[in-house]
């Protein structure tokens, strides 16, 4: 796939906090963060910092506010980078859940997304996540999972 997805952003420490709060809200919208969800936001987590440990302390914390989320956030780009990575962790357990997709919403607002780019966004997702699965042999295989990515 190509790197215009998820494009290489310049991000300082408390952008990655506060993109990796946001994340674990989305994951504790549904009910809670589940195994995968707390994987793929650790591995962001660890590869846009050098505070490895002080990822707990973040999931501990209170849900981000969409404003306070939208202010540590002021580029476009890192707003983009924020709710593309909220849809793939939406994703990533294998259902885009009703709580979820507000949430995004909340934050997607906040970040001056509308719903016309956000839904932009989230058919940009499902192909990133589909592309990844071309290559297999399997037909019927993918189209389930094509399926199963919707809302």
């Amino acid at each position: 796939m190509s790197d215009d997805f998820l494009p290489e952003i310049e991000i300082r420490a408390d952008q990655a906090e506060a993109i990796a709060r946001g994340l674990f809200a989305v994951a504790r919208a549904d009910g809670g963060v589940h195994e995968r969800e707390a994987a793929m936001i650790s591995e962001f987590f660890n590869s846009t910092t050098d505070h490895a440990s002080h990822l707990a302390s973040l999931e501990r914390q209170p849900v981000l506010e969409p404003a306070h989320l939208a202010a540590l956030l002021p580029s476009p780009e890192l707003r983009q980078l924020f709710i593309k990575s909220a849809l793939l962790l939406a994703y990533v357990d294998g259902k885009y859940a009703p709580n979820e997709q507000k949430q995004i919403e909340a934050y997607a607002t906040a970040c001056q997304i509308d719903l016309a780019a956000l839904t932009n966004l989230e058919a940009a997702v499902k192909d990133y996540l589909l592309g990844h699965l071309s290559h297999l042999k399997n037909v019927d295989g993918v189209v389930a999972v094509a399926k199963g990515l919707e809302r």
